[in-house]
């Protein structure tokens, strides 16, 4: 189940922190690094930082984007500062973080992200999660290092992981009852702007309400069969009916 939890880096600045995040992740049992647009990678400080995972190093998988990073994932949690100005469901504790992760993992990729050393997620990046995590910190002085971040979630996971009551355990749920992915509810999305666009409920492109919307979904969590019923409905009530 584990290996169903990715850690994803983006736009990595200082290489050793790709290392340093590498032995974090190897301690806590961890082995899917993507990274986002590294600045410099692969870099020998990256290697020498590992100190002992630089097999996470070397099967790191580097993509464009990240949307490229996420989107075979059904649960993706940004690891930022609350912005209220973005209402995604938010996990005050990590600890209820890595429970739900651990119950998501079970059946499909989930992906916890983190953001560069200098200032974390952009809003864009952070409306591509499902949710947000904050780690709690001294009020007064609340920085952590990049790695330290990834050590602090990946123990939380892992923790979640190895306490997990023998009865929790399950066959897997059929397709039609799982999660959606993350281009799955792209898809969706997209669908549901072309629909309101058409209608006239949106005359014009308002970031402001499709977030919204982004966030209501977000927190109702509907299954792939409900998704496909939604996106039923709304190719019944899109004028000329297209698929994507």
């Amino acid at each position: 189940m584990l290996h169903n939890i990715h850690i994803v880096l983006v736009q990595t600045y200082h290489p050793g922190n790709i290392g340093a995040s590498a032995r974090a992740m190897k301690t806590m049992g961890l082995t899917n690094l993507v990274l986002v647009n590294p600045r410099r990678f692969p870099d020998p400080e990256a290697s020498r930082l590992a100190a002992g995972a630089e097999d996470i190093v070397e099967r790191a998988r580097t993509v464009a984007s990240l949307a490229d990073a996420v989107g075979d994932c059904v649960q993706v949690v940004g690891a930022s500062a609350r912005l209220r100005s973005l209402p995604l469901p938010h996990f005050d504790e990590p600890e209820a973080m890595a429970r739900a992760v651990v119950e998501r993992a079970e059946d499909d990729p989930v992906a916890l992200v983190f953001g560069r050393e200098r200032f974390g997620l952009t809003n864009d990046e952070i409306r591509r999660c499902t949710h947000q995590v904050s780690i709690p910190a001294n009020p007064d002085y609340g920085i952590l290092n990049l790695s330290q971040a990834v050590q602090v979630l990946a123990y939380e996971t892992f923790k979640a992981w190895r306490r997990r009551p023998a009865s929790d355990y399950r066959a897997p749920r059929p397709t039609g009852e799982r999660a959606p992915t993350r281009e799955q509810l792209d898809h969706f999305h997209a669908h549901l702007a072309r629909v309101m666009a058409a209608s006239g409920f949106l005359t014009q492109p308002h970031a402001r309400t499709e977030a919204q919307l982004q966030a209501l979904f977000a927190r109702a969590q509907p299954s792939r069969k409900e998704l496909s019923l939604l996106r039923g409905l709304l190719r019944a009530l899109e004028p000329g009916r297209h698929d994507d």
